[in-house]
């Protein structure tokens, strides 16, 4: 089978570096809005359940940009999908800037879903391909961090700014149009991956399809990303209102703070998996992600802060595991023409794990309360993490 990555001088060794840089700007604005929904509550006026609707749009955003074009990238080439993704979370933050009302903050958070959809799948694949050969296990690691260090590094920005500089529904979203405009002048002079790519003009609607090679380990790569996914769901949605409301925590700065540590927590989970084998890190990420969710659990039913912060570092730990894991498993498996592909169908069954429970949490918080209604989601989890688990050891132990 002949391999599609063009040759790249020695002097582009950091190329990747670079890729995954933008990759991490670009994830940083989707999470940017997280602490500052208590703002636009008291500005705008709405609900719970709204927050959690709003949120759920980002994660449709990005499963109907996989849907429709999560392979485009391997026809069309890396540079120019993650170009537009750049563009798509800029006209975000430009919409986030002027939001006044709830239409806007759903149109905010679409564009920004979007974005996310166009990086996921053609920027993990970027950032592996531009890395040297020597360095394509090291690459795993940056491409995941990149994505889950932006996403950590959203709410600590604008928690901060919130809380230490003037006019905090502004001056978060100028700082992530700054580093959109140099991650845009960067990404340009990248060199493109795919030999022979078409122009962009020329990119259809295609689905992300699965070759025969990668449907084997597709299932409980999909179900590990599925669990954990939901967890990080919860967290950027509505821990910072059950920190507000039923915690006391009203500093916008501690509120990112902790949010962001789900995501700091599984950068580096991920650091344990080459010593712990993609295969076996699966399972096990799966196991210490029940932790978590029993951390979390006690947290919403004794209404105290640590179990909610140890939680965010287990779980996030647990998460991180078992995506550089199923990550692993699917880019080693997928032939280089179906890359893009292939991982944007898992991250497909990712975001579906962020949007069905938020949604669930958000519609339970109505009649139950917030607390009940996040014990229930910690309880289903639990039980399709321990599900995954016991079916990802069964598989292991057979050597299929």
């Amino acid at each position: 089978m002949t391999d599609r990555r063009t040759a790249r001088p020695a002097a582009g060794r950091f190329h990747y570096l670079v890729a995954a840089a933008a990759f991490a700007v670009c994830m940083t604005g989707t999470t940017l809005p997280t602490p500052l929904y208590g703002l636009y509550q008291e500005k705008i006026g709405f609900s719970e359940l709204t927050v959690t609707v709003v949120f759920a749009v980002y994660a449709f955003g990005v499963i109907g940009v996989l849907l429709l074009i999560g392979n485009v990238s391997d026809t069309v080439g890396r540079r120019p999908v993650l170009l537009c993704g750049l563009g798509f979370a800029a006209g975000s933050a430009v919409v986030f800037l002027g939001a006044d009302s709830v239409p806007l903050l759903l149109l905010g958070r679409l564009l920004s879903g979007f974005s996310a959809g166009l990086f996921t799948g053609a920027g993990t694949a970027y950032v592996l391909e531009l890395a040297p050969p020597g360095q394509r296990a090291r690459a795993g690691f940056v491409a995941t961090a990149a994505n889950m260090g932006g996403l950590g590094f959203g709410p600590l920005l604008s928690g901060f700014l919130a809380e230490y500089a003037p006019r905090p529904l502004v001056l978060p979203f100028v700082v992530h149009l700054v580093l959109l405009a140099v991650s845009f002048a960067l990404t340009l002079r990248l060199p493109e991956t795919v030999a022979g790519a078409r122009p962009l003009r020329t990119a259809r609607p295609d689905r992300p399809s699965l070759p025969p090679e990668v449907r084997r380990v597709f299932v409980p790569a999909g179900i590990a990303a599925f669990a954990g996914f939901s967890l990080l769901g919860v967290f950027t949605s509505v821990s910072p209102a059950f920190l507000t409301t039923d915690l006391g925590v009203d500093n916008h700065a501690t509120v990112g703070l902790i949010v962001s540590s789900a995501f700091f927590a599984s950068t580096l989970g991920q650091l344990a998996v080459p010593r712990l084998g993609t295969a076996r890190a699966i399972p096990l990420g799966c196991l210490v992600l029940i932790a978590g969710l029993a951390l979390l659990a006690a947290s919403l039913a004794w209404t105290t802060l640590a179990p909610l912060v140890l939680s965010a570092l287990v779980g996030g730990a647990g998460q991180g595991m078992g995506l550089r894991g199923a990550v692993g498993e699917i880019a080693a498996a997928s032939p280089a023409e179906h890359r893009g592909g292939a991982l944007s169908a898992l991250f497909v069954v990712a975001y579906f794990g962020i949007s069905i429970p938020v949604i669930g949490v958000g519609l339970l918080s109505e009649p139950v309360g917030l607390a009940d209604a996040g014990l229930v989601f910690a309880a289903c989890m639990a039980v399709l993490a321990a599900a995954s688990g016991a079916y990802l050891a069964r598989r292991a132990s057979a050597g299929t």
